[in-house]
């Protein structure tokens, strides 16, 4: 029996000795695919816990974004105010003075100046401190992600203490030189116009625009006014104003200080930034005047019935009137508590948007990014 086998093996030898290479190759295939698959899975769960990791990064820096625009209102509303005090000019008023119709006019002028200023400087407060946080969020990351195997941090914390003080460009000189703008631009618009004048809630929407478009446009009827600035001047001082002025004695920490500044204003300079900018200005207009018209509403007698914005378009009010309306909205454009007005900045999708493209182009290494 054992010999008929061994003949039955000899004669078909090539075909086993071809199914066992078949046989071998296959398992050893086999554990080829499986280790392939199990190293794709790991490799896979590793970014997807890096993406998931980094989102929460995201999410957590724009949180602190969130709070830091609210932290930083009360330091804004008193530097407007310190520079546009109408408080003293009312209570001035109070005295009845002899020039009274005089402290009137400062007052009208100074009382627009502010809520418009205010606008302004709320608004680029928000879009600036997005740019500039998910920058050195972004950086952050990095570093953290490194861990020990970086060379040197990218954003070490006199790097980021030292980026983040120019935002004082903004509460500062910048907004003096804005309140300067802003005040040529209101005293154009509003400088002829009576305090007796009547204004309904759509004609002074309209006089608001001519002061934006003085400001954003540079369409000021004063030969002597200086030529109109970019907005992002007033959030980033010139490169001249830098740390790269220094031409010499520069740190190590000076130099990615700078280089920090560099990219915030090629971001400010930007047309997506500019497109960001637009949106939150006119959606922050939007909500003042939205403010206002709580102010126009027809007396609770009137029983005709008119739609909610036909009912607007008929009530006006002394110029005299609204001065008082608008001179106090400050308090609710520049509140620390999330007030409305702050809220819809925060919120705007544009917003989010442009923060999460900034935070991915800067969690990224550079080496990915090429």
């Amino acid at each position: 029996m054992f010999s008929s086998v061994w003949n039955f093996v000899k004669r078909h030898k090539r075909k086993f000795i071809f199914t066992g290479a078949l046989v071998g190759g296959a398992y050893f295939l086999g554990r080829y695919a499986q280790k392939r698959m199990r190293d794709i899975g790991e490799r896979e769960a590793g970014e997807y816990i890096s993406q998931a990791r980094r989102q929460f990064h995201f999410e957590s820096n724009q949180r602190t974004c969130n709070m830091t625009v609210l932290s930083m209102l009360p330091t804004l509303r008193e530097a407007i105010i310190h520079q546009l005090n109408s408080e003293s000019l009312t209570a001035l008023l109070k005295t009845k003075p002899a020039n009274r119709l005089e402290i009137w006019e400062d007052l009208k002028i100074i009382s627009f100046t502010r809520s418009i200023a205010a606008v302004y400087s709320t608004c680029m407060l928000v879009v600036l401190l997005r740019v500039k946080l998910n920058i050195i969020g972004g950086y952050l990351y990095l570093d953290n992600s490194a861990g020990g195997a970086a060379a040197s941090s990218m954003a070490p914390p006199d790097v980021q203490q030292q980026y983040l003080s120019s935002i004082q460009h903004l509460l500062g000189d910048g907004l003096t030189e804005l309140i300067t703008v802003v005040k040529r631009a209101v005293q154009e618009t509003f400088g002829d116009v009576s305090l007796k004048h009547s204004l309904s809630l759509s004609e002074l929407e309209q006089q608001v625009s001519w002061v934006r478009a003085q400001v954003e446009g540079g369409s000021s009827t004063d030969p002597g006014a200086p030529s109109r600035r970019p907005l992002t001047w007033y959030m980033m001082a010139d490169e001249e104003s830098t740390l790269a002025d220094q031409a010499c004695g520069l740190t190590e920490n000076d130099v990615l200080t700078v280089k920090l500044l560099n990219e915030t204003r090629d971001m400010l300079e930007s047309p997506d930034f500019n497109t960001v900018l637009t949106t939150v200005l006119n959606r922050g207009f939007s909500r003042l005047l939205d403010n206002l018209s709580e102010f126009f509403r027809p007396p609770p007698g009137d029983s005709a019935p008119i739609s909610a914005a036909d009912s607007l378009a008929e009530v006006s009010l002394p110029l005299a009137k609204i001065i008082p309306i608008i001179n106090g909205q400050i308090n609710t454009i520049c509140s620390e508590t999330p007030s409305y007005f702050v809220q819809d900045l925060l919120m705007i999708e544009q917003v989010k948007d442009f923060a999460a493209n900034i935070y991915e182009s800067f969690s990224v290494p550079q080496d990915l990014q090429k």
